[in-house]
């Protein structure tokens, strides 16, 4: 189930609302201008299925986003807990940073954890299967995938380089929840 925590940035142990109801985060994001959408595939997607099949599948909306924001390119990204890699990639992404354009992601299957400072508050936002999150550019954020991650996404881009992070060189992210591994992840 989706979740939104929102903490004072001072106070890491002490959540000031926590929220389930999907309309209710939305509506809580985006009061600070972040995207929380939640889409649904227009045919079946298998296991294993091609970044183009998943792609293809979620068409209508990826064209929508494009066509409203301008991003210029689109993947597929895939991680289970058995990736050689998994340590150093959940490192990559668990210090604050800011990007300079957009950052969204919509989980086909998994979840992740986008944590997003804004404005004195810290708002932690548990992403799972059928939710976009779009986090605007300069947002201070942090992403979590838990130690045995799990999760496909598919990430729209305006710098078809991809992903470019700026590290802000606060701890700020030590100090709040981590994401625990997802039901699906202890499945595998």
């Amino acid at each position: 189930m989706s979740r939104l925590r929102i903490f004072d940035e001072s106070a890491p142990d002490n959540a000031l609302s926590i929220l389930h109801d999907h309309a209710a985060i939305a509506s809580e994001l985006a009061k600070v201008g972040v995207r929380f959408e939640q889409w649904a595939a227009s045919k079946e997607i298998v296991p294993g299925a091609s970044q183009d099949e998943v792609i293809e599948a979620y068409r209508a909306d990826i064209d929508r986003l494009m066509a409203e924001e301008g991003y210029r390119s689109v993947d597929v990204i895939s991680l289970t807990p058995d990736h050689p890699e998994r340590a150093n990639l959940r490192q990559k992404f668990l210090s604050e940073h800011t990007h300079s354009e957009d950052e969204v992601r919509f989980f086909v299957a998994g979840a992740g954890q986008f944590t997003l400072h804004i404005e004195g508050k810290v708002y932690d936002v548990l992403c799972e299967q059928g939710d976009l999150i779009g986090v605007p550019d300069g947002t201070r954020h942090w992403f979590d995938m838990s130690a045995s991650p799990y999760f496909v996404a598919i990430r729209l881009f305006t710098n078809t380089d991809g992903w470019v992070a700026n590290f802000t060189g606060e701890d700020i992210a030590t100090r709040f929840p981590r994401m625990q591994p997802h039901a699906s992840a202890k499945a595998s």
